[in-house]
């Protein structure tokens, strides 16, 4: 039977080796009762076209072009989209995925971000498309809490991610 993972299973989680999530700053804040919210680490734009075709051997993502926070750690986003970078490196272990969603705060906002799966078996730190819809721009701050990750237990291990973006931008 597939499960949503409470609180108290994450945090377990976190305990094992590697752990389910780690590079994260506030264990407290971002710990939540069914799931863990991710923080910003890096926002840029889109400066090229995508391909997407049959073969992934024809896939070209867009170019992006990093922005810049002020000294307070802030960034002014006109509306528009952007490609957000989150602080926290996952490991997902074989039986469990993860689905995201913004947080209700960036929606009373108008800004949203849009994600794919979390397969089972991936490892890396995540990137996702943000869009600032509200017509008078949003201001954002680094490492502020943007998304939570809601997880769930598969009904049996997986032959986890083997995909292109396995161990994507860990440093």
């Amino acid at each position: 039977m597939t499960t949503v993972l409470s609180k108290e299973h994450i945090q377990k989680l976190l305990g094992q080796e590697p752990p389910l999530i780690e590079d994260y700053s506030n264990l407290t804040e971002q710990l939540q009762p069914n799931g863990f919210d991710l923080t910003l680490r890096d926002i840029a734009i889109l400066q090229s076209p995508g391909k997407i075709a049959i073969s992934n051997s024809q896939r070209l993502v867009s170019d992006l072009a990093p922005l810049m926070f002020d000294g307070l750690g802030f960034i002014e986003l006109p509306a528009g989209i952007y490609s957000v970078t989150y602080n926290e490196t996952l490991h997902l272990p074989r039986n469990i995925m993860a689905l995201a969603t913004p947080r209700s705060s960036l929606l009373r906002c108008g800004v949203t971000i849009n994600t794919a799966v979390w397969d089972a078996g991936y490892s890396g730190r995540s990137q996702s498309l943000m869009i600032v819809y509200n017509t008078l721009g949003f201001r954002l701050q680094r490492n502020a809490r943007i998304l939570q990750l809601v997880f769930f237990r598969l009904t049996q291990k997986t032959e986890g991610y083997q995909g292109t973006y396995q161990g994507e931008n860990i440093d």
